[in-house]
């Protein structure tokens, strides 16, 4: 992972900070960071310390980002349980004075917490990927507005106009969306995929979620759970199911063959496409390839999303660990 060149990176910026004046915003996940860095602009340095393409759930930061943490003015999580050995370091190391924001926690209630085959109930961690659901992340998109204009009310006025820019990005994402997923031939929106990222996104959007391989435990499913997925499949009539291009599964191509499905193992949940700095390494490109993806294999036609424009409505020059 490189870590000595992520730390060392930054410690470059934290360094800075106090040199030019501008906030040192610290985050975790990469879409996280692409928000964020949406709403920020060049207003303040922003820094993700959770590399992309890593299981974010068990993900285990290195002590030196300790360092990082203790310099930033404020800190910008997902919540919801999903990033805790990072949140429990940030508690431990972070001034008295600065935020730490939980975002999922302050866009939906405990009510409207959703608990499924990756994230059961009785374990009491809801399923954190609220992201997926556009509508949420724009949510996500205004908090952060809220949060940096009380830290840095100077640049309040940026901040709000790099805010209504992003969320126009996301009302035109969601239109795109709803075209096409209505051109998905009946009773085709239906997602059995390797990690429950999208329940969020399925109670918006009308799809119905039939399950996930990755279990609460991180663990490969039992082989009775594994009949019971086939007999699913086979009864649902879906045309595919959807991997991970970060997490590979056996068991999901095994699952394909047996039900006679097709196999789509590209899907990303926190990994953007494309490399910092470019064009298509956003939040709403992330969206954009998956829906996308998702649309084209149960037979609709994706144009309308091919037709968004997702890059990055400021130059972002966040920090996005490899």
């Amino acid at each position: 992972m490189l870590w000595a060149v992520v730390a060392g990176s930054l410690g470059a910026c934290a360094s800075a900070q106090g040199a030019d004046g501008r906030p040192l915003v610290v985050t975790t996940v990469a879409p996280i960071t692409s928000i964020v860095a949406s709403v920020v602009g060049d207003q303040a340095r922003v820094v993700g310390i959770v590399p992309e393409g890593i299981n974010s759930h068990t993900f285990e930061p290195k002590p030196s980002v300790a360092k990082d943490l203790a310099q930033a003015d404020i800190i910008f999580m997902n919540g919801l349980q999903l990033e805790e050995p990072t949140r429990k370091l940030a508690e431990a190391n972070r001034k008295k004075r600065t935020e730490l924001v939980q975002l999922g926690d302050r866009t939906i209630t405990p009510e409207q917490y959703l608990f499924d085959f990756s994230f059961p109930k009785e374990e009491g961690k809801p399923n954190p990927h609220l992201w997926t659901n556009p509508l949420m992340a724009k949510r996500y998109a205004e908090i952060v507005a809220e949060a940096m204009s009380k830290i840095d009310p100077r640049s309040a006025a940026v901040y709000t106009s790099n805010l209504a820019a992003f969320s126009a990005r996301i009302d035109r994402l969601d239109a795109a969306m709803r075209t096409a997923f209505a051109t998905i031939p009946d009773g085709q929106r239906q997602l059995l995929t390797y990690h429950d990222a999208y329940g969020y996104f399925a109670l918006e959007y009308g799809w119905t979620i039939l399950g996930a391989i990755q279990m609460s435990d991180f663990e490969d499913p039992t082989p009775k759970d594994v009949v019971r997925l086939v007999q699913q499949l086979k009864a649902s009539g879906v045309k595919a199911i959807f991997g991970s291009e970060v997490f590979p599964s056996p068991v999901l191509d095994q699952l394909s063959k047996e039900a006679g499905v097709a196999y789509v193992d590209d899907l990303r949940d926190d990994d953007l496409p494309g490399v910092p700095g470019g064009a298509e390494h956003s939040y709403l490109a992330l969206m954009r390839f998956d829906f996308i993806t998702m649309t084209e294999a149960l037979g609709g036609d994706p144009l309308a999303l091919q037709q968004v424009d997702v890059s990055p409505v400021v130059p972002d020059r966040a920090i996005y660990p490899q």
